[in-house]
């Protein structure tokens, strides 16, 4: 089968996917497992063996990423509920000075959205983020684009959120400390240039809603905090248990072969490290009862289940188009234009822009991605942490009216939708643009 024409039906298959989540609102399982299908029954892959071949994609998703997805899900619920995500903002407030709000609202935006998601981030936020602006009289314009750019930054791009979690398990890549650490670094600049669009050009313009929110009710509202150790612990154990389990396994046995190293390989293991980080959670729990055992575990487990089916769905997908061999054809032809991290960057961009969802765009441009490293040069645990990172650069551009989070951030930001297109969807763009240049300043440091 000629190269040409699987490369067709690929693109065939990417457009389907696109139109039927953007204009016809398909729920992106069944877009994916139908793209998969199509793929499959296009190629002339034997009959017999598509729905094995679509299954062992799906399942071996769930297998390397199941648990891990869960158990983020459930710290983001909890951090979320137990007023842990409020207790962290006000300890960066503290920190950083209620003279530099922005500051503020941007590094608890960073912080956030780790384990939570960056819509449910930003609802969570949002009065805390009125009455800020009201108490140190800043644009709550600025402001709410400030903490936007914050969360969004560190979702697309630093695991637990599923999305860089997916992209890790799609490219083969079990290193998930390193995900989180090329993470946190390239999306520093994407956060300051968020921070100084939301000063010099966000500022000027005027919020459409009420802020006569005080300070005092947000917290209020809550009752009283949990502590700050036990907010930050269920985000920072587990990256210090993966740094641990990291360090073990260094040349040179640094601490040993006994004891010690099958402790910290055990504990570092992403699955074991995350259900710790679960169980720290459980610390803010403000009781025993079926309210928060059962009623918020039960919201967690609703909204996880959700991200599996699709992540693991995109496994589904990226397995077919492994199998067809269309990424050997691709690899050749692409190798010659010498496009390197810009090609999943332009990828991930493309689909992000045109269909909307920052998770949709990382899995399937991560699936399409994995048969074209060898010839990319990308086969190092470093090089596909990169691959990553300029995937997330690509599901940040741009936000605008087919994301769910465009919406979230007018309603909830005081921001009218002429001004979240002029504010919003600009800076999601420009942070796209800066990610994508620390990507490919790194990859020529490190690669």
């Amino acid at each position: 089968m000629s190269g040409p024409y699987l490369i067709f039906i690929l693109f065939l298959a990417i457009l389907f996917i696109v139109i039927a989540t953007a204009k016809f609102k398909l729920h992106p399982f069944l877009a994916l497992i139908l793209a998969s299908y199509f793929l499959a029954f296009a190629a002339f892959m034997p009959s017999d063996k598509i729905a094995g071949i679509i299954a062992q994609g799906f399942g071996n998703t769930l297998t390397s990423i199941g648990i891990v997805i869960i158990a983020g899900v459930i710290i983001g619920t909890i951090l979320e509920k137990s007023g842990a995500a409020i207790k962290m903002a006000e300890t960066i407030i503290k920190f950083v000075g209620e003279k530099r709000p922005t500051i503020a609202m941007s590094i608890i935006g960073y912080i956030v959205s780790i384990p939570v998601y960056c819509d449910s981030g930003f609802i969570i936020l949002s009065s805390l983020n009125k009455a800020l602006a009201k108490k140190t009289k800043t644009s709550l314009v600025a402001m709410s684009i400030a903490l936007s750019t914050g969360l969004y930054a560190t979702h697309v791009l630093v695991p637990p959120t599923p999305g860089p979690i997916a992209a890790a398990s799609n490219l083969q890549l079990n290193n998930l400390l390193l995900v989180i650490l090329i993470g946190l670094l390239v999306v520093i600049p994407a956060m300051i240039a968020g921070n100084i669009f939301a000063n010099k050009v966000a500022s000027k313009y005027q919020a459409s809603i009420d802020e006569s929110i005080s300070y005092e009710e947000v917290l209020k509202k809550y009752g009283k905090l949990p502590s700050a150790w036990k907010s930050f612990a269920p985000i920072v154990v587990p990256i210090i248990l993966m740094a641990l389990g990291s360090i073990a396994k260094f040349p040179g046995e640094p601490v040993g072969e006994g004891f010690f190293y099958k402790l910290f390989v055990f504990l570092g293991t992403p699955v074991n490290a995350l259900l710790i980080g679960m169980f720290f959670a459980f610390l803010l729990l403000p009781n025993l009862s079926s309210e928060t055992l059962n009623s918020w575990i039960g919201e967690a487990m609703k909204d996880s289940a959700t991200i599996l089916i699709i992540t693991a769905s995109g496994g589904s997908l990226g397995n077919v188009i492994k199998e067809i061999g269309v990424g050997d054809y691709l690899g050749q032809t692409l190798s010659g234009l010498h496009l390197g991290m810009l090609l999943p960057f332009i990828i991930a961009a493309a689909i992000k822009t045109a269909q909307g969802s920052s998770t949709v765009s990382i899995i399937t441009t991560s699936a399409l991605m994995l048969p074209l490293l060898p010839s990319l040069g990308f086969t190092s645990d470093i090089g596909k942490a990169l691959v990553v990172a300029a995937i997330g650069a690509g599901a940040m551009t741009v936000s605008h009216a087919n994301d769910s989070y465009f919406w979230v951030v007018s309603q909830f930001g005081g921001i009218d939708v002429k001004t979240a297109y002029k504010t919003q969807t600009i800076v999601t763009l420009i942070m796209g643009i800066v990610t994508i240049i620390t990507v490919l300043a790194l990859s020529l440091c490190l690669l």
